[in-house]
């Protein structure tokens, strides 16, 4: 039952109903607030720590050990801490109080992340679906080619956007997570049904840019909401199989929109998206909770104020958020990630290197036609079903990636420690390899010599390769720059979505000019030049570090 009060349309029912009905402990009658009436003459030692105490957090949203002592304290029997100006700050309840998402059971924590991988799943989907409209758009509207996957290369674009807003706009405790993910949702569901009756090639560029940039904030702020639930050892196997899934939606998006459209029109493949989004979309209502700690205690501390008529009575969360700024949360989500990229040589190499992958991703989306029906004469159902060849990778790599970390990476952390960040690197010493491999096989032989297989093995030796080399980069960045580990994220997701709009215009004249073969191969050049690089982050990283303001050194 708690998940329904803390989901959307259970606070729905519980303002609506003025707090009658889905109650809280704190608006119960017989809730005991005798642990608010704290002597105002405090040990004076407590209160010079509490004044020591810092009162913000890093811009970036990650708590301090201050705020963790306040806000996370464990506190036995319900007492309070009360500051010089007598505040009242309000943490959890007890060690395993119920409203800690720590501490939630492990239905309710597994539920909130399988809905979180289904709304995931429903917008990166979203992306590479419209790739099977893109020839129906252009006999209707009389475009090109480039112009066409503007449909496709605008959503991607738009995903990359919405989370230098969305990201910070979740860490305030006001906010929180759970109200940006409905919101924006609910409008994404809504657009989709002017998008799937459009008949203006303007509007429906429009459309599909604010399909984007609304579905973006679960690629913003996906990873925070399992930060909020799940303790550190266990997040490493969370956003493995989170990436797995998200990564699944591309090619899984030509799969389910070819056959319908072959049958109708090219509008089906928003229909089917639509199907697939509304469904997640209630589920979302019925049964998402706010995830933040923050929050939680926010709307604690209000409550109890609401219980006792006392508004001395406040959370950590609600003193921070007092002393944000629009403009220094403009400047951390916008500047300063841009600033460390342009100062640090390590995280302009892991920006690079992560959009580039991303870029030879979604060339694929304009090479496999040329391929599959250009040179082995695949109808187009069949030749979406190539696209499996990205989600056998997947399926393969992802189960053994998670076992090396939880027989060989995991123990050897909890035996010997971290000896340094750059050991975290080292799966992807030899992934990085798999992706130019991969890259040349397919480059190599696709023509019609050639079994059509061996070109779908070199595409799912690349799906290995980037899966390895994108999770390893994602572990490294928030353990080398902690203070800025969520701006950092925000702007890696719009760096990759810039390569990947890129790539998605340039590569239809790049494979004309320079075939499949020598298309292919360029970008492969390129990903062996990052393995380069990769082997000197592993080698120069701490030497980088040490000199770096921004790393831990």
């Amino acid at each position: 039952m708690t998940i329904l009060r803390d989901a959307s349309l259970g606070q729905f029912i519980h303002h609506a109903s003025r707090g009658k009905f889905l109650k809280y402990p704190e608006e119960e009658p017989n809730f005991d607030t005798t642990f608010l009436q704290a002597p105002p003459d405090s040990d004076s030692a407590k209160n010079a720590a509490i004044d020591s105490r810092s009162m913000s957090r890093d811009r970036d949203g990650s708590a301090s050990a201050i705020d963790v002592d306040l806000e996370k304290a464990n506190t036995a029997n319900r007492t309070v801490t009360r500051s010089k100006d007598g505040t009242l700050l309000v943490g959890w309840y007890s060690e395993d109080d119920a409203e800690n998402p720590l501490n939630w059971s492990p239905v309710k924590k597994y539920s909130v992340a399988l809905i979180i991988c289904f709304y995931t799943l429903s917008v990166y989907l979203g992306a590479a679906i419209f790739s099977s409209s893109q020839e129906g758009v252009m006999e209707d509207f009389g475009v090109g080619l480039t112009a066409s996957s503007l449909g496709m290369a605008l959503y991607v674009l738009a995903y990359g956007i919405g989370p230098m807003i969305f990201s910070p706009l979740s860490e305030i405790p006001a906010i929180g997570r759970t109200t940006p993910y409905i919101i924006t949702f609910f409008i994404f569901v809504i657009l989709l049904i002017p998008t799937s009756l459009v008949e203006n090639f303007a509007g429906l560029l429009v459309l599909r840019f604010l399909l984007g940039f609304f579905g973006s904030p679960c690629l913003a702020t996906a990873g925070a909401s399992f930060q909020d639930i799940f303790p550190g050892e266990q997040m490493t196997y969370i956003i493995g199989i989170w990436s797995a899934i998200a990564s699944c939606g591309p090619s899984l998006g030509p799969v389910l929109a070819t056959f319908s459209i072959e049958h109708f029109d090219w509008h089906w493949s928003q229909w089917e998206l639509l199907m697939l989004a509304g469904p997640v979309l209630i589920l979302m209502v019925v049964a998402l909770p706010e995830t933040s700690a923050s929050t939680i205690l926010l709307r604690r501390a209000r409550r109890l104020r609401a219980a006792t008529g006392n508004p001395a009575i406040k959370s950590q969360s609600e003193i921070d958020q007092s002393h944000l700024s629009i403009s220094s949360i403009a400047f951390d989500a916008l500047v300063k990630p841009w600033e460390i990229n342009i100062l640090d040589p390590a995280m302009l190499f892991t920006t690079f290197y992560t959009g580039l992958l991303y870029g030879i991703f979604y060339t694929f989306f304009e090479a496999f036609p040329l391929v599959y029906i250009g040179v082995y004469h695949f109808s187009a159902g069949a030749m979406a079903l190539a696209f499996m060849s990205v989600l056998i990778g997947q399926i393969i790599i992802a189960p053994a990636y998670l076992l090396h970390w939880k027989y060989v990476i995991h123990p050897g952390i909890k035996k010997n420690g971290i000896k340094q960040l750059e050991d975290f690197l080292k799966p992807a010493l030899v992934s990085c390899f798999a992706l130019p491999i991969g890259l040349f096989i397919f480059a190599w032989t696709s023509r019609s010599s050639v079994h059509w297989v061996v070109s779908m093995l070199g595409v799912s030796i690349v799906s290995c390769g980037m899966y390895v080399t994108l999770q390893v980069i994602f572990i490294y960045v928030p353990l080398s720059y902690p203070k800025y580990a969520a701006s950092l994220f925000a702007a890696n997701s719009l760096a990759r979505s810039l390569f990947a709009f890129a790539a998605i215009l340039y590569a239809p004249p790049m494979f004309t000019s320079l075939g499949i073969d020598g298309g292919v191969s360029l970008l492969a050049g390129c990903t062996v030049l990052c393995c380069v690089g990769m082997w000197v982050l592993y080698y120069c990283g701490p030497w980088l570090r040490a000199r770096s303001k921004f790393a831990i050194g």
